[in-house]
């Protein structure tokens, strides 16, 4: 087996990098001074999957829908635990519609048939 193939530059001074300047890690202190903007839920996650049309699979277009409103009701569920855990959830919209959110969206108006 052949040794690596590298040319090796005669005489070249490998190059000093240019340093950046040190940053803290989180950021600074300016960037905590204005209150983090609360988080609504949205009430149907998949409404801009639905916008979009159905995607171009023939056969399979209903299946790929189930799929995607799941994944994007998954995300969204997620996103709502997160804002949750760091207390960013906007709680004032949640009082009326408590027993809806239990329901994910895509079972929304199944039972009505």
């Amino acid at each position: 087996m052949s040794g690596p193939r590298r040319r090796k530059a005669s005489g070249d001074r490998p190059r000093a990098r240019r340093r950046s300047p040190q940053r803290d890690f989180w950021g600074n202190a300016d960037a905590f001074a204005e209150p983090a903007v609360r988080i609504a839920p949205a009430d149907d996650p998949t409404v801009m999957l639905h916008s979009l049309s159905s995607p171009p699979l023939p056969g399979r277009e209903t299946v790929a829908v189930h799929y995607f409103a799941a994944v994007a009701e998954k995300a969204a569920s997620l996103a709502v635990a997160l804002a949750a855990a760091s207390d960013l959830l906007d709680l004032l919209d949640l009082g009326d519609d408590e027993e809806e959110l239990t329901e994910p969206a895509s079972m929304r108006g199944l039972s009505d048939l």
